[in-house]
């Protein structure tokens, strides 16, 4: 089957070098500081530790999203968000508002878990 759209193939070794995990989130707060609305993170995961991280989702309730799993690249550089350090990055689609809707396991997984 084609591609729908024109965008470059890839490979599965190019794939593999993306590490991607599960984890938990532990904390959320507004980051009145970010150019876009966004909520600081904390995640845990597991035998990796926490990350933190500046995401535009700040339609969520951040009270909400303590305890819910995430979807993350954890091997990215860590990038300056204004006057914090983001670690990872969660993964997420935009919903037909645009706003980014995150993804999570549909199951309870383990915290750390390498996503394939």
């Amino acid at each position: 089957m084609a591609n729908a759209r024109s965008e470059p193939q890839t490979t599965y070794d190019v794939f593999a070098t993306i590490d991607m995990r599960v984890g938990r989130v532990i904390a959320a707060e507004p980051f009145p500081q970010a150019w876009k609305p966004a909520l600081r993170l904390t995640i845990d995961f597991g035998e990796l530790g926490e990350k933190r991280l500046s995401a535009q989702v700040a339609h969520y309730d951040p009270a909400l999203l303590v305890g819910r799993l995430v979807i993350a690249v954890v091997n990215f550089p860590p990038r300056q968000i204004g006057p914090f350090v983001s670690e990872v990055l969660v993964l997420g689609v935009p919903d037909d508002s645009g706003r980014v809707v995150l993804l999570q396991p549909d199951a309870d997984v383990r915290v750390g878990g390498r996503v394939f």
